[in-house]
């Protein structure tokens, strides 16, 4: 399957953009579904980047590997648990002129076990109509 892609521009430099949108500390200001989150250690390719979600009424931990970093550029994580293993890629690109920002994030997603019949059936869906709300949110962040 396709992943779903969203991309907006932010009026702020590249590098506070992709500061924000890569600290898992900070992604409960932003993203509907994640009451917490966390880096292992320094961020670096390989690092553990944990959250928790408030998924289907219930709050479940979900690990990911870092498998992209290249400040203040692109970053990337690949879930390593659970029957719903998503897949995030975060480009950043400074924009000509001020400072301006184009963030684009792509998410896929990947099932184990129930999670191949969740995939297309419920998340894939719920997934695209959040991630809309997520952007809006997180420009209104960024810019304020």
């Amino acid at each position: 399957m396709t992943a779903i892609v969203n991309q907006i521009e932010v009026a702020a430099p590249a590098a506070e953009v992709f500061g924000y949108v890569t600290d898992p500390a900070r992604f409960p200001e932003w993203q509907a579904n994640v009451v917490g989150g966390r880096m292992d250690h320094e961020t670096t390719i390989g690092a553990i980047c944990s959250t928790t979600r408030r998924i289907g009424g219930r709050e479940r931990d979900v690990t990911s590997t870092v498998t992209k970093y290249d400040p203040p550029t692109s970053w990337a994580v690949h879930g390593i648990d659970g029957p719903i293993r998503a897949t995030v890629d975060v480009a950043v690109e400074p924009l000509p002129g001020a400072d301006r920002t184009r963030l684009t994030i792509s998410l896929d997603f990947e099932g184990h076990g129930i999670g191949k019949l969740l995939v297309p059936l419920l998340v894939r869906p719920q997934s695209r109509k959040e991630m809309q709300r997520n952007m809006t949110r997180l420009k209104a962040r960024l810019e304020a």
